[in-house]
């Protein structure tokens, strides 16, 4: 892999890690207009992914330092409820990460006529979003076990995980601004998770043709990306504006599938 497509790749993922378009599907693409093989570079996958998580701790370091206060109170406190709500939503791709892993990673074969339908989907869940209204209630475990099965789906290639998990916080009624920090917040654990399994078990090898010069651009370019993205995401979600990724998402999908 060269810098530039490091550069590039890297951008594309902490961009489109928060906006509602499909990281995945975008990365996919991504490969294939310059000849990456995504399954050859699991270390950058990792890399440029833990980017991404340290954007989300940046932007939302007063909420996780206010949970971590409430939490170590030892009380079921706001803070409390609000950690097994995060915990609750991580458990359904928790159990298709264990048992159905590999079949997850067959999906990521640069089938762009895949991406491009699941593209569709995307956009789909966020046109709903458009006639949804919020009934001003706050998230509570029944809804973060759906979103967390929303969530879940989002590991096909092309079905955004920040455009689905909001779409279906929003469909339920719940608060705008409260759905994207939680959208945002949830994800912080399977993808920690995934990483920390990646390194037990070996599967990162050390013979990976990834260079230290790559991996730091990627890093840094989707680090600097997704702190844009994320803090650009909480005002577009407040603002209801999903309808336009919507529309992108339509027209790229349907570019992909006439162009597989």
């Amino acid at each position: 892999m060269s810098t530039l497509q490091a550069l590039i790749l890297g951008f594309i993922q902490g961009l489109t890690e928060f906006l509602p378009v499909s990281s995945s599907g975008h990365l996919e693409i991504g490969h294939a207009l310059l000849g990456v093989h995504g399954h050859d570079h699991l270390l950058f996958a990792m890399v440029v992914h833990g980017a991404t998580v340290l954007s989300t701790l940046v932007v939302f370091r007063k909420d996780i330092l206010a949970l971590f206060k409430g939490l170590f109170q030892f009380k079921w406190n706001e803070e409390t409820k609000y950690v097994t709500y995060l915990l609750a939503s991580s458990i359904p791709i928790v159990l298709l990460g264990l048992f159905f892993r590999e079949q997850i990673e067959n999906l990521f074969s640069g089938d762009l006529f895949f991406v491009g339908c699941m593209l569709l989907i995307t956009a789909s869940l966020l046109a709903f979003t458009y006639f949804s209204k919020s009934k001003g209630k706050p998230i509570g475990l029944p809804d973060a076990l759906i979103i967390g099965i929303a969530q879940a789906l989002a590991v096909m290639p092309g079905i955004s995980r920040s455009g689905t998990t909001i779409a279906t916080g929003l469909i339920l009624g719940k608060k705008k601004d409260e759905v994207a920090r939680f959208s945002f917040l949830m994800v912080l654990i399977p993808i920690l998770g995934a990483n920390f399994l990646d390194l037990i078990s070996g599967e990162i090898s050390s013979g990976e043709q990834v260079g230290f010069v790559p991996l730091a651009v990627g890093f840094v370019a989707a680090f600097l990306s997704g702190l844009l993205a994320c803090s650009w995401m909480i005002n577009i979600v407040k603002k209801g504006k999903l309808i336009y990724f919507a529309a992108y998402c339509l027209i790229v999908g349907l570019i992909a599938i006439f162009a597989a």
